[in-house]
């Protein structure tokens, strides 16, 4: 409870109660309350553009979505009395409103206000031009009166939205930790376990884009205070510990043919957990601003991690040990590397001197932030049926059209409780609209017994005033974390409020419930028989980008081995769009999994490519992790030529898709021989460590550690890359041959 009365979520659904609520006693006490609820709709229905980001960026919203809600609300006002005119509006306003969603997220925020507003008018009982002029005035004064609000209570509390991504991001990366420990032993689950590794790596890197935005955008425009570079630190060491678990992506069939008995795997499991139950508590702290634990558990799981490489060689006995022996050590060099970042984040959390400052030059800083292009060229690519906002704008807009007839007809009291209903669950693809659905329904019934359960009880207005309240700052808190609950609080909401203007509650609560079910039947049948969008085949696009990016990154981890002090930061970009492109992948393969059964075409299929790419990412992430934190040898031509031709049939598999003729480079060495020499660089190593050892020199040194790690990885990495991009072309082949 702690963490959410602490946490953003209630500050957002406090500071949306503050700028409604007021209005209403304050022209109340002053004798103008008459003007009170314009104003409270101008504030509501600019809210939704208030999202997490830069203070340049959330004010351009909220005064794009003021001047977009006055002029839809005046052309509903307007054409109301005249039934062929409000359909013909209804019908242009909601096709391209909602079509502002191309212009990503915060657009689709913007786009939800004007719908809102578009639904919300019809509530409205303006009939002279003065009366709507002067509402729409009104509406106006409520946004802005909105705005200023949200940036008194930005002062107010300036870091709430940064301290509650770092705390979701650390406690999505403890998840994801703890996740990784129970694929190394768990064989009969490790399906179910690699889709929730989608999900989690989805969400980490949706956190970590809207901090680049929170950190560096801001900063960049008006420099760091002492917060924001603990803050930043704590950041960037997320992000490490993100690639540092990606570039630890296992052959899982090759640790189980080394690790038969699952003993020697318990102590690097065990260092997983409490290295991820460390994390969750770190971004539970801060939120709490609470001192930090000790990290006596996070030693004894790592010197056990180390003991068991140890106890492993004793058990088995070398040369046979050797193999898995380097696996371990490889896991026991990505864990320590975990353990720095976890106890860099914890000295910048303990304030220790010199932990908090961070060198980032500007430039290098804004080449790591995703800008959404808002040029009109945007509208125009996706003004077409290929589209999938294209075809849901139109989808969208016929099922608005439908419910606003059948209300009329029907003569139902409430009609714009349906198109509301619509225009708040239904989205893009069909498994977001079902289950959107089925929580709103669920959500508005248990609202509605909740509801029935207090009228029983008493009548008293001053009850229902004060329940409004705390149900309209609940359910704004919940809206985006459980929509099941936001829905439940948002019908108490406005039962409550209906309650206080009619007395009859049970009466409101009905057609809530009505109106509820039918909003939501018209979108669940609409997105599944109008033009539907089919995840199975929509992934064309996010395939070759994921492709691409993977190409990108090969390539740059090459030129990484070459000089690691020059080609760092382009390493690191290249990195960032890779982990962006899979995890767009990821997102699409979710949706794909909400889709009807039947519309799953070669599901299989679909969940190898993702799989493949995914862990071609990790193996070009563990080949560059080993680079930045080691010493290396230098590349050899071997190297480049197996880095050429994975290279070469990735842009195969783009080319197959895109339908164009692949453009690849020339290799100038037969790639089987050099696939040999890699391994034989390893067997040489291990060769002469066996030599040592007969001649009692029992004793590893650093140097030779490494470069048998060095060798072992760089080997089985490659060829293992070179087969993965192989098999994820073939599946390529299949896909494009099939969808």
């Amino acid at each position: 409870m702690e963490l959410f009365f602490k946490g953003s979520h209630f500050y957002r659904g406090l500071r949306l109660t503050f700028a409604v609520v007021t209005p209403l006693v304050v022209l109340y006490l002053l004798g103008y309350f008459e003007f009170a609820p314009a104003i409270v709709m101008g504030a509501f229905l600019n809210a939704p553009g208030d999202i997490p980001g830069s203070l340049k960026r959330k004010v351009n919203a909220i005064l794009i979505s003021t001047g977009l809600t006055m002029l839809i609300t005046a052309t509903i006002l307007f054409c109301k009395p005249y039934l062929p005119l409000i359909i013909v509006a209804l019908a242009v306003i909601s096709f391209f409103v909602s079509f502002i969603s191309v212009y990503g997220f915060r657009a689709s925020m913007v786009s939800l206000s004007g719908l809102l507003a578009m639904v919300l008018a019809f509530a409205v009982q303006k009939e002279t031009p003065i009366e709507i002029l002067s509402h729409v005035l009104l509406i106006g004064c409520g946004g802005l009166w909105y705005l200023l609000i949200s940036y008194l209570f930005r002062k107010l509390s300036p870091k709430k939205d940064e301290i509650q991504f770092l705390s979701d991001s650390l406690s999505l990366i403890g998840e994801y930790l703890k996740l990784r420990a129970r694929l190394l032993t768990k064989r009969t689950e490790r399906q179910a376990f690699i889709q929730q590794a989608f999900v989690l790596q989805s969400q980490i890197n949706e956190k970590h884009e809207t901090l680049r935005e929170l950190l560096l955008l801001e900063r960049k425009r008006s420099g760091r205070s002492h917060y924001d570079e603990k803050h930043l630190l704590i950041f960037i060491s997320s992000v490490n510990i993100f690639e540092i678990i990606e570039a630890k992506h296992l052959d899982y069939n090759e640790i189980d043919r080394l690790f038969s008995d699952r003993k020697h795997l318990n102590s690097a499991k065990k260092l997983n957990k409490v290295m991820g139950n460390h994390l969750i508590t770190l971004s539970e702290l801060l939120i709490q601003n609470d001192k930090i634990p000790e990290s006596d558990a996070l030693i004894n799981a790592l010197s056990k991690a180390k003991e068991a490489i140890s106890e492993y060689v004793e058990d088995i006995q070398l040369p046979k040990a050797r193999d898995g022996a380097l696996v371990l050590r490889n896991l026991y060099d990505y864990q320590e590397n975990i353990f720095d970042e976890i106890n860099a984040i914890r000295r910048v959390m303990a304030n220790v001197e010199d932990a908090s400052k961070v060198s980032l030059k500007r430039q290098n800083t804004s080449q790591f932030l995703t800008l959404q292009e808002y040029r009109l060229n945007v509208i125009f690519q996706n003004f077409s049926w290929n589209s999938t906002l294209f075809r849901h704008a139109l989808r969208f807009t016929v099922a608005i059209i439908f419910a606003f007839i059948l209300g009329t007809l029907l003569d139902i009291r409430n009609t714009y409780w349906i198109l509301l209903t619509i225009i708040v669950i239904m989205r893009p693809n069909y498994g977001l609209t079902k289950e959107r659905s089925k929580d709103r329904i669920i959500g508005t019934l248990i609202g509605a017994a909740i509801a029935i359960g207090i009228v029983l009880l008493t009548q008293n207005v001053i009850v229902y005033a004060i329940l409004a309240i705390i149900s309209l700052t609940l359910a704004f808190s919940l809206i985006q974390q459980n929509f099941k609950s936001a829905a439940a609080l948002i019908t108490i909401n406005i039962i409550f409020v209906y309650s206080l203007i009619n007395p009859d509650a049970f009466q409101v609560i009905q057609y809530r419930v009505i109106d509820t079910i039918l909003g939501a039947g018209i979108a669940v049948v609409a997105n599944y028989t109008l033009w539907p969008s089919w995840e199975a085949s929509n992934l064309k696009n996010v395939l070759v980008d994921a492709l691409n990016k993977n190409r990108k990154y090969l390539l740059a981890t090459q030129e990484l081995y070459y000089d690691k002090t020059k080609n760092e930061l382009s390493y690191k970009l290249a990195r960032k769009e890779a982990f962006l492109a899979i995890s767009n992948l990821n997102a699409a393969f979710q949706r794909l999994t909400q889709d009807p059964k039947s519309k799953q075409k070669e599901f299989q299929l679909i969940y190898g490519m993702v799989t493949l790419n995914q862990t071609m990412v990790s193996a070009i992430a563990s080949i560059g992790s080993f680079i930045i934190n080691h010493q290396t040898t230098p590349a050899s031509k071997e190297f480049d030529a197996i880095i050429l031709r994975i290279a070469n049939t990735l842009e195969a598999s783009c080319s197959i898709l895109n339908e164009v003729k692949a453009d690849c480079e020339t290799i100038t060495i037969d790639i089987e021989e050099a696939q040999e020499k890699l391994m034989e660089t390893y067997y040489s190593l291990s060769r002469m460590r066996d030599e040592n050892i007969q001649n009692g020199h029992t004793e590893l040194d650093t140097e030779t550690l490494h470069n048998l790690q060095e060798a072992y990885l760089i080997a089985n990495q490659l060829i293992w890359l070179k087969t993965l991009s192989e098999n994820l072309r073939k599946a390529t082949s299949k896909y494009h041959e099939v969808l």
